[in-house]
Protein backbone atom coordinates (compact mmCIF):
# COMPACT_ATOMS: atom_id res chain seq x y z
CA UNK A 1 0.00 0.00 0.00
CA UNK A 2 1.53 3.35 -1.07
CA UNK A 3 -0.83 5.80 0.67
CA UNK A 4 -3.15 5.87 3.66
CA UNK A 5 -5.76 8.62 3.48
CA UNK A 6 -6.89 9.62 6.99
CA UNK A 7 -9.94 11.80 7.70
CA UNK A 8 -11.19 12.93 11.12
CA UNK A 9 -14.97 13.21 11.19
CA UNK A 10 -17.43 14.96 13.48
CA UNK A 11 -21.19 15.05 12.77
CA UNK A 12 -20.79 15.40 9.01
CA UNK A 13 -22.05 12.29 7.21
CA UNK A 14 -23.10 14.24 4.12
CA UNK A 15 -19.65 15.77 3.74
CA UNK A 16 -17.82 12.47 4.08
CA UNK A 17 -20.16 10.99 1.48
CA UNK A 18 -18.99 13.56 -1.09
CA UNK A 19 -15.34 13.09 -0.17
CA UNK A 20 -15.51 9.30 -0.40
CA UNK A 21 -17.34 9.48 -3.73
CA UNK A 22 -14.54 11.67 -5.11
CA UNK A 23 -11.97 9.11 -3.94
CA UNK A 24 -13.74 6.36 -5.91
CA UNK A 25 -12.97 8.37 -9.06
CA UNK A 26 -9.20 8.53 -8.57
CA UNK A 27 -7.12 7.43 -11.56
CA UNK A 28 -4.44 6.12 -9.18
CA UNK A 29 -5.88 3.58 -6.76
CA UNK A 30 -3.06 2.22 -4.58
CA UNK A 31 -4.39 3.75 -1.39
CA UNK A 32 -6.52 2.90 1.62
CA UNK A 33 -8.96 5.18 3.45
CA UNK A 34 -9.22 5.49 7.23
CA UNK A 35 -12.19 7.37 8.68
CA UNK A 36 -12.14 8.16 12.40
CA UNK A 37 -15.37 9.41 13.96
CA UNK A 38 -14.43 11.76 16.80
CA UNK A 39 -17.28 11.24 19.25
CA UNK A 40 -20.00 12.23 16.78
CA UNK A 41 -23.64 12.12 17.78
CA UNK A 42 -24.56 12.03 14.08
CA UNK A 43 -22.61 8.98 12.95
CA UNK A 44 -21.60 8.15 9.38
CA UNK A 45 -21.35 4.35 9.61
CA UNK A 46 -24.12 3.84 7.05
CA UNK A 47 -22.34 6.16 4.62
CA UNK A 48 -19.05 4.28 5.09
CA UNK A 49 -20.77 0.98 4.37
CA UNK A 50 -21.77 2.24 0.92
CA UNK A 51 -18.11 2.38 -0.13
CA UNK A 52 -16.77 -0.88 1.22
CA UNK A 53 -17.07 -2.50 -2.20
CA UNK A 54 -15.33 0.33 -4.07
CA UNK A 55 -12.67 1.50 -1.58
CA UNK A 56 -10.26 -0.18 0.80
CA UNK A 57 -11.71 1.50 3.85
CA UNK A 58 -11.48 1.30 7.64
CA UNK A 59 -13.89 3.01 10.03
CA UNK A 60 -13.34 3.73 13.72
CA UNK A 61 -15.32 5.50 16.42
CA UNK A 62 -13.70 7.13 19.47
CA UNK A 63 -14.41 9.69 22.17
CA UNK A 64 -14.11 13.37 21.24
CA UNK A 65 -10.56 14.74 21.46
CA UNK A 66 -10.21 17.10 18.51
CA UNK A 67 -8.93 16.62 14.95
CA UNK A 68 -5.20 16.37 15.70
CA UNK A 69 -5.39 13.46 18.12
CA UNK A 70 -8.06 11.86 15.95
CA UNK A 71 -5.65 11.89 13.00
CA UNK A 72 -3.06 10.22 15.25
CA UNK A 73 -5.62 7.56 16.12
CA UNK A 74 -6.14 6.78 12.45
CA UNK A 75 -2.41 6.82 11.69
CA UNK A 76 -1.76 3.90 14.05
CA UNK A 77 -3.81 1.67 11.74
CA UNK A 78 -2.25 2.95 8.51
CA UNK A 79 -0.41 0.54 6.22
CA UNK A 80 0.78 3.07 3.65
CA UNK A 81 4.28 4.49 3.26
CA UNK A 82 2.74 7.96 3.12
CA UNK A 83 -0.10 9.37 5.19
CA UNK A 84 -2.41 11.89 3.51
CA UNK A 85 -4.77 13.95 5.66
CA UNK A 86 -7.92 15.57 4.31
CA UNK A 87 -10.69 17.39 6.13
CA UNK A 88 -14.18 15.96 5.74
CA UNK A 89 -15.31 19.08 3.85
CA UNK A 90 -12.91 18.44 0.96
CA UNK A 91 -13.58 17.00 -2.49
CA UNK A 92 -10.58 15.49 -4.27
CA UNK A 93 -10.12 15.88 -8.06
CA UNK A 94 -9.79 12.56 -9.87
CA UNK A 95 -6.11 13.05 -10.78
CA UNK A 96 -4.95 14.15 -7.30
CA UNK A 97 -3.37 10.85 -6.27
CA UNK A 98 -1.63 10.45 -9.65
CA UNK A 99 -0.19 13.97 -9.43
CA UNK A 100 1.18 13.29 -5.94
CA UNK A 101 2.61 9.94 -7.04
CA UNK A 102 4.35 11.47 -10.07
CA UNK A 103 5.78 14.27 -7.96
CA UNK A 104 7.14 11.97 -5.26
CA UNK A 105 8.74 9.74 -7.87
CA UNK A 106 10.88 12.74 -8.89
CA UNK A 107 11.33 14.71 -5.64
CA UNK A 108 12.10 13.13 -2.28
CA UNK A 109 9.82 15.19 -0.03
CA UNK A 110 9.29 14.06 3.55
CA UNK A 111 6.04 15.99 3.83
CA UNK A 112 4.00 17.98 1.36
CA UNK A 113 0.73 19.70 0.63
CA UNK A 114 -1.20 21.63 -1.96
CA UNK A 115 -3.61 24.55 -2.30
CA UNK A 116 -7.40 24.61 -2.29
CA UNK A 117 -10.04 25.92 -4.65
CA UNK A 118 -13.77 26.60 -4.70
CA UNK A 119 -15.94 24.33 -6.80
CA UNK A 120 -18.52 25.82 -9.15
CA UNK A 121 -21.13 23.98 -7.04
CA UNK A 122 -20.22 25.82 -3.83
CA UNK A 123 -22.64 28.39 -2.41
CA UNK A 124 -21.87 32.09 -2.96
CA UNK A 125 -20.81 32.42 0.69
CA UNK A 126 -18.48 29.42 0.42
CA UNK A 127 -16.92 30.89 -2.72
CA UNK A 128 -16.54 34.25 -0.97
CA UNK A 129 -14.86 32.62 2.04
CA UNK A 130 -12.55 30.73 -0.29
CA UNK A 131 -11.63 34.03 -1.95
CA UNK A 132 -10.80 35.65 1.37
CA UNK A 133 -8.58 32.71 2.33
CA UNK A 134 -6.67 32.57 -0.97
CA UNK A 135 -6.58 36.13 -2.30
CA UNK A 136 -3.41 38.17 -2.74
CA UNK A 137 -5.34 41.11 -1.24
CA UNK A 138 -5.84 39.39 2.11
CA UNK A 139 -3.43 37.40 4.26
CA UNK A 140 -4.76 34.12 2.90
CA UNK A 141 -3.44 31.77 0.30
CA UNK A 142 -0.16 30.21 -0.63
CA UNK A 143 2.49 32.74 -1.59
CA UNK A 144 5.00 32.24 -4.34
CA UNK A 145 3.90 29.74 -6.95
CA UNK A 146 7.01 27.58 -7.07
CA UNK A 147 6.68 23.83 -7.17
CA UNK A 148 8.90 23.41 -4.13
CA UNK A 149 9.19 25.77 -1.15
CA UNK A 150 11.72 24.84 1.48
CA UNK A 151 9.67 26.24 4.33
CA UNK A 152 6.17 25.54 3.09
CA UNK A 153 3.83 24.58 5.94
CA UNK A 154 1.10 22.25 4.62
CA UNK A 155 -2.33 22.70 6.16
CA UNK A 156 -4.27 19.76 7.54
CA UNK A 157 -7.02 19.89 4.89
CA UNK A 158 -4.40 18.79 2.30
CA UNK A 159 -1.30 17.38 3.98
CA UNK A 160 0.89 14.39 3.22
CA UNK A 161 3.81 13.01 5.22
CA UNK A 162 6.02 9.93 5.25
CA UNK A 163 4.75 7.61 7.94
CA UNK A 164 8.29 7.18 9.31
CA UNK A 165 8.70 10.96 9.68
CA UNK A 166 5.25 11.30 11.25
CA UNK A 167 5.95 8.56 13.79
CA UNK A 168 9.41 9.92 14.61
CA UNK A 169 7.87 13.10 16.07
CA UNK A 170 4.84 11.31 17.57
CA UNK A 171 2.38 12.83 15.12
CA UNK A 172 0.13 15.75 15.93
CA UNK A 173 0.34 17.43 19.32
CA UNK A 174 -2.58 18.05 21.68
CA UNK A 175 -3.12 21.54 20.25
CA UNK A 176 -6.71 21.90 19.09
CA UNK A 177 -5.89 24.81 16.77
CA UNK A 178 -2.71 25.34 14.78
CA UNK A 179 -1.79 21.68 15.18
CA UNK A 180 -0.83 21.42 11.49
CA UNK A 181 1.67 24.30 11.71
CA UNK A 182 3.07 22.82 14.90
CA UNK A 183 3.53 19.52 13.08
CA UNK A 184 5.38 21.23 10.23
CA UNK A 185 7.67 23.14 12.58
CA UNK A 186 8.60 19.97 14.46
CA UNK A 187 9.25 18.16 11.18
CA UNK A 188 11.50 21.00 10.00
CA UNK A 189 13.33 21.02 13.33
CA UNK A 190 14.07 17.32 12.88
CA UNK A 191 15.62 17.85 9.46
CA UNK A 192 12.71 16.78 7.24
CA UNK A 193 12.06 18.40 3.86
CA UNK A 194 8.77 19.98 2.78
CA UNK A 195 7.28 20.55 -0.68
CA UNK A 196 4.37 22.46 -2.16
CA UNK A 197 2.73 20.53 -5.00
CA UNK A 198 0.82 23.27 -6.79
CA UNK A 199 -1.20 20.90 -8.96
CA UNK A 200 -2.30 18.72 -6.02
CA UNK A 201 -5.21 20.94 -5.03
CA UNK A 202 -8.53 20.03 -3.47
CA UNK A 203 -11.95 21.64 -3.39
CA UNK A 204 -12.33 22.87 0.18
CA UNK A 205 -15.76 23.99 1.34
CA UNK A 206 -14.45 25.64 4.50
CA UNK A 207 -17.24 27.12 6.63
CA UNK A 208 -20.82 27.38 5.44
CA UNK A 209 -21.71 30.71 7.08
CA UNK A 210 -19.99 33.86 8.30
CA UNK A 211 -20.58 33.16 12.01
CA UNK A 212 -18.73 29.83 11.86
CA UNK A 213 -16.04 31.44 9.70
CA UNK A 214 -15.51 34.17 12.31
CA UNK A 215 -15.08 31.59 15.08
CA UNK A 216 -12.65 29.53 13.02
CA UNK A 217 -10.41 32.46 12.11
CA UNK A 218 -10.62 34.00 15.60
CA UNK A 219 -9.21 30.76 16.96
CA UNK A 220 -6.51 30.85 14.27
CA UNK A 221 -5.38 34.21 15.64
CA UNK A 222 -5.24 32.73 19.13
CA UNK A 223 -3.37 29.69 17.81
CA UNK A 224 -0.63 31.86 16.34
CA UNK A 225 0.36 33.09 19.80
CA UNK A 226 0.02 29.60 21.27
CA UNK A 227 2.45 28.46 18.55
CA UNK A 228 4.77 31.35 19.37
CA UNK A 229 4.94 30.19 22.99
CA UNK A 230 5.97 26.73 21.78
CA UNK A 231 8.14 27.87 18.86
CA UNK A 232 9.31 31.50 19.30
CA UNK A 233 10.97 31.51 15.88
CA UNK A 234 7.62 30.90 14.18
CA UNK A 235 6.24 34.40 14.78
CA UNK A 236 6.85 36.71 11.80
CA UNK A 237 6.06 40.35 11.15
CA UNK A 238 3.31 39.33 8.68
CA UNK A 239 1.35 37.78 11.55
CA UNK A 240 0.85 41.26 13.02
CA UNK A 241 -0.78 42.62 9.83
CA UNK A 242 -4.40 41.60 10.62
CA UNK A 243 -4.13 43.27 14.04
CA UNK A 244 -2.71 46.41 12.42
CA UNK A 245 -5.55 46.30 9.91
CA UNK A 246 -8.12 45.91 12.69
CA UNK A 247 -6.77 48.79 14.75
CA UNK A 248 -6.26 50.95 11.67
CA UNK A 249 -9.79 50.33 10.41
CA UNK A 250 -11.28 51.16 13.81
CA UNK A 251 -9.20 54.35 13.98
CA UNK A 252 -10.23 55.46 10.49
CA UNK A 253 -13.91 54.85 11.27
CA UNK A 254 -13.57 56.89 14.48
CA UNK A 255 -11.79 59.75 12.68
CA UNK A 256 -14.45 59.75 9.96
CA UNK A 257 -16.89 61.23 12.46
CA UNK A 258 -14.75 64.36 12.29
CA UNK A 259 -13.84 64.16 8.58
CA UNK A 260 -15.56 61.79 6.17
CA UNK A 261 -12.43 61.59 4.00
CA UNK A 262 -10.79 59.31 6.55
CA UNK A 263 -13.01 56.56 5.14
CA UNK A 264 -11.16 56.85 1.83
CA UNK A 265 -8.65 54.02 2.40
CA UNK A 266 -11.42 51.67 3.57
CA UNK A 267 -13.60 52.47 0.57
CA UNK A 268 -10.65 51.99 -1.77
CA UNK A 269 -9.88 48.59 -0.25
CA UNK A 270 -13.52 47.54 -0.51
CA UNK A 271 -13.50 48.56 -4.16
CA UNK A 272 -10.36 46.49 -4.88
CA UNK A 273 -11.84 43.41 -3.20
CA UNK A 274 -15.18 43.82 -4.93
CA UNK A 275 -13.72 44.21 -8.42
CA UNK A 276 -11.12 41.47 -8.05
CA UNK A 277 -13.50 38.86 -6.63
CA UNK A 278 -16.32 39.75 -9.03
CA UNK A 279 -13.98 39.26 -11.98
CA UNK A 280 -12.44 36.06 -10.63
CA UNK A 281 -15.83 34.55 -9.88
CA UNK A 282 -17.74 36.23 -12.74
CA UNK A 283 -20.38 37.17 -10.21
CA UNK A 284 -21.09 40.50 -8.51
CA UNK A 285 -22.96 38.85 -5.62
CA UNK A 286 -19.92 36.74 -4.77
CA UNK A 287 -17.84 39.89 -5.03
CA UNK A 288 -20.03 41.59 -2.42
CA UNK A 289 -19.90 38.57 -0.13
CA UNK A 290 -16.11 38.47 -0.61
CA UNK A 291 -15.83 41.97 0.84
CA UNK A 292 -17.65 40.79 3.97
CA UNK A 293 -15.61 37.57 4.17
CA UNK A 294 -12.31 39.42 3.76
CA UNK A 295 -13.09 41.89 6.54
CA UNK A 296 -14.20 39.00 8.78
CA UNK A 297 -11.01 37.11 7.99
CA UNK A 298 -8.71 40.03 8.81
CA UNK A 299 -10.58 41.41 11.81
CA UNK A 300 -11.40 38.08 13.49
CA UNK A 301 -7.79 36.92 13.17
CA UNK A 302 -6.58 40.29 14.41
CA UNK A 303 -8.88 40.22 17.45
CA UNK A 304 -7.92 36.66 18.35
CA UNK A 305 -4.24 37.47 17.93
CA UNK A 306 -4.46 40.59 20.11
CA UNK A 307 -6.45 38.85 22.84
CA UNK A 308 -4.00 35.96 22.94
CA UNK A 309 -0.98 38.28 22.83
CA UNK A 310 -2.37 40.26 25.76
CA UNK A 311 -3.23 37.21 27.86
CA UNK A 312 -0.33 34.90 27.03
CA UNK A 313 2.56 37.29 26.37
CA UNK A 314 1.78 40.30 28.55
CA UNK A 315 -0.15 38.63 31.38
CA UNK A 316 1.75 35.32 30.95
CA UNK A 317 -1.38 33.18 31.26
CA UNK A 318 -1.64 29.59 30.06
CA UNK A 319 -2.93 28.28 26.74
CA UNK A 320 -6.61 28.89 25.96
CA UNK A 321 -9.11 28.79 23.09
CA UNK A 322 -12.09 31.10 22.77
CA UNK A 323 -14.48 28.74 20.97
CA UNK A 324 -13.25 25.42 22.33
CA UNK A 325 -16.55 23.60 21.91
CA UNK A 326 -16.81 24.62 18.28
CA UNK A 327 -13.37 23.75 16.90
CA UNK A 328 -14.90 21.64 14.11
CA UNK A 329 -16.98 24.66 13.04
Amino acid sequence: MDFSIIVPLYNRPDEIDELLYSLTKQTYTKFEVIIVEDGSTLKADNVINKYKSTLTIQYYYKSNEGPGLTRNYGAQYAKGRYLIFFDSDCIVPENYMQIVTDYLSTYDADFFGGPDRASKNFTPIQKAINYSMTSFYTTGGIRGGKNQLEKFHPRSFNLGVKKTAFNSINGFSKLRFGEDIDLSIRLFNNGYKSALINDAWVYHKRRTDFKKFFRQIYNSGIARINLFKLHPESLKIVHFFPSAFTVGTALLVFLSFFNIWFLGPIVAYIFVLLIDSSIRNSNLKIGLFSVIASFIQLISYGLGFMESFFKRVLLKKGEFSAFLKNFYD
